[in-house]
């Protein structure tokens, strides 16, 4: 299994389901900030050391303090994923910068998935038969 991404979340009171999806996708938490303190929106604010990525909840938070926090992580070269507090919305966007779904450790009962690969519009891999 591959190392854990360590990652600061900011935005939102509670991450209700957040933290499984991120575990899902080899994502550990290891800070978690609300956003609401005056002192968040202050130019010079500086990130946990250690920290690989920056979660910022948008729907939470207001512009000045998204914009410290991008600054902020743009001065320690950490990557950004900016998306709406729902699960469906981090999914996305957490595919969209590469953080894939971890791949399972164990198969229960010898069971193989079923995976269908697209082949350019040419038909399934084994496929002998011309495209039409």
């Amino acid at each position: 299994m591959s190392e854990l991404v360590s990652a600061v979340v900011v935005g939102a009171d509670r991450l209700g389901n957040i933290p499984d999806l991120l575990k899902g996708h080899n994502i550990a938490i290891r800070q978690h900030i609300s956003g609401r303190d005056p002192s968040h929106q202050k130019k010079t604010l500086q990130l946990p050391s250690g920290t690989e990525l920056l979660i910022l909840l948008t729907d939470f938070l207001g512009h000045n303090v998204m914009k410290t926090f991008r600054a902020a992580a743009q001065r320690s070269g950490i990557r950004v994923l900016a998306c709406r507090r729902s699960i469906c919305s981090m999914k996305q966007a957490l595919n969209q910068c590469g953080y894939c779904e971890a791949c399972p450790v164990e198969q229960k009962d010898n069971a193989h998935p079923l995976r269908f690969i697209a082949n350019g519009g040419k038909g399934y891999p084994n496929d002998r038969r011309e495209p039409n």
